[in-house]
C-alpha cells in the first residue's frame, strides 16, 4: 500500500488506536461507517486524481484496506512502481 493511502486512510478509523494498518484491517471494524466511505472515497479521488468507477463502490470494496487499495490501485494511471509496497 502506498504511503499516502495509509496517512489518508487512518484518521477514518477511530478504532485502529496504536496497531498497524496492514491490507487485512477490517475497515468496518475499526471503525469506518457508510458515510465516512464516502468521505474517503472523495478524500482518495481527491489525493490521487483518480475517479473510482460505480461498480467498486461496494461493501467487498471497502471491507479491507487492502480491498480499498486494490480498487484505488487499479484506477491509478500505468506508472512503474505505483503500486509498489511503502513498508
Amino acid at each position: 500500500m502506498d504511503a499516502r493511502f495509509i496517512e489518508l486512510l487512518t484518521p477514518f478509523l477511530p478504532y485502529l488506536n496504536d496497531r498497524d494498518l496492514t491490507v487485512d484491517t477490517p475497515l468496518r471494524e475499526y471503525g469506518l461507517d457508510s458515510m465516512q466511505a464516502i468521505e474517503l472515497m472523495f478524500a482518495v479521488e481527491d489525493t490521487f486524481g483518480v475517479e473510482l468507477p460505480d461498480e467498486l463502490l461496494t461493501e467487498e470494496t471497502f471491507s479491507t484496506a487492502g480491498k480499498l487499495w486494490a480498487a484505488v490501485s487499479g484506477a491509478l494511471p500505468d506508472q512503474a512502481g505505483t503500486a509498489v509496497d511503502a513498508g
